[in-house]
């Protein structure tokens, strides 16, 4: 489902425009797709920023100059010392239309005792129903043995989307640490070294 947020019409540009619009607690965007002329609006900031900090590929329902698009946040500029939102591209979309998005992969559960689990692939590339993109593509990892290799071919992605990541790339790795031994092994090694003086 869409967010609603009422917009307004941007007449001024530069960035002497740009700031006042943020001093007004707005943000500067431009609505552009499906071959239309780029619309420049400003955004309300608090009720946009809610929305982008719940979901990565939001899509918004604009109202501005008397009618209401359905819009993908394609792209958001932040300044890289106080974090604020300082720009929006927006992507014109329609009911119903597939859009390709970047969607996070996440885990659950815990792999076997003694085992961990790497994600190798923090993303996937998908196409979705703008208007039902999923959140999030969850991997279960519970009681996953070491060497287990989950693949793209093995998730289970929601209903209408679609992928066309290789198959056989891999997603999830169940490994046993190594690391733990080796000061093990270096202290036996210290040891026998000792003990070799001390006999010596």
């Amino acid at each position: 489902m869409a967010d609603s947020i009422a917009a307004e019409l941007r007449t001024e540009f530069g960035k002497g425009a740009a700031r006042r619009a943020r001093r007004a607690k707005k943000i500067p965007a431009v609505l552009y797709g499906h071959g239309t002329n780029p619309v420049h609006l400003n955004l309300p900031s608090h009720e946009v920023f809610l929305v982008i900090k719940q979901s990565a590929n939001a899509v918004l329902d604009i109202a501005f100059d008397g009618k209401s698009e359905l819009a993908l946040v394609k792209s958001v500029q932040k300044d890289v010392v106080s974090n604020d939102i300082e720009h929006i591209d927006l992507l014109l979309v329609r009911r119903g239309e597939k859009v390709t998005v970047d969607v996070a992969v996440v885990t659950e559960g815990e792999s076997a005792p003694g085992t961990i689990h790497a994600v190798e692939l923090q993303s996937l590339t998908v196409l979705a129903e703008a208007t039902s993109i999923p959140e999030r593509i969850v991997v279960s990892v519970e009681g996953l043995e070491e060497g287990t290799v989950v693949r793209v071919a093995d998730l289970e992605l929601p209903e209408g989307t679609t992928t066309e990541v290789d198959p056989e790339a891999a997603v999830v790795l169940v490994t046993v640490p190594r690391g733990e031994e080796e000061p093990e092994a270096e202290g036996a090694e210290g040891e026998g070294a000792a003990e070799e003086s001390e006999e010596a």
